[in-house]
């Protein structure tokens, strides 16, 4: 694995069972060492924004970007496209601005793959294991240097159970920045 050529994108791809397997066993392992939902949601989204500066440095050198994204929805493109591509072999199924306020974003995610094989108990039913998901967005949006607030909410729709949205809410001073630059154009 160490010889491997990291810039040849590869072939082979973890099985889903086997990446399953060892999601739950993070779950239940961050499970044990908590008290509460929000704090289990919490320590996936740490682990997860771990992953997603891996994730962010191994997309750069891959996709032979010299320069990382600044604007905001050119790097929630990046993150819907190449980022969702990579993790998940699929590009995520939406990309929304909120209605409600300029600042926020959402990533529509109608079938998470990793989500397939979790289930939640129907006491702990306000917990989102897509907190996952959401560290490692966190992670890329501050590579970026569009540091925001993410987090992930299960929305279930018809026949789509596990429909989960990302939800990112960026800092008044990359906002102000992005007004500077269209002002500037």
């Amino acid at each position: 694995m160490l010889e491997q050529n990291v810039v040849k994108q590869r072939r082979d791809k973890v099985s889903l069972n086997a990446f399953a397997l060892l999601f739950s066993e993070i779950i239940q392992y961050s499970q044990n060492r908590v008290l509460g939902i929000q704090d289990l949601e919490s320590k996936l989204g740490e682990v997860g924004y771990r992953v997603g500066m891996r994730v962010f440095e191994l997309a750069m050198w891959r996709e032979k970007t010299v320069h990382r994204e600044t604007r905001v929805l050119n790097t929630l493109v990046f993150i819907n496209t190449v980022v969702w591509r990579m993790l998940f072999d699929k590009q995520a199924d939406s990309l929304e601005r909120s209605t409600e306020s300029d600042d926020e974003y959402m990533i529509t995610d109608n079938e998470p793959s990793i989500l397939k094989f979790i289930s939640v108990p129907k006491e702990m039913s306000s917990f989102s294991p897509g907190a996952f998901i959401s560290g490692v967005v966190e992670a890329i949006v501050e590579c970026c240097q569009c540091p925001a607030r993410v987090t992930s909410h299960v929305v279930p729709a018809d026949g789509m159970p596990l429909r989960t949205v990302i939800l990112l809410k960026f800092n008044k001073d990359v906002m102000e920045r992005e007004q500077r630059l269209e002002a500037g154009r």
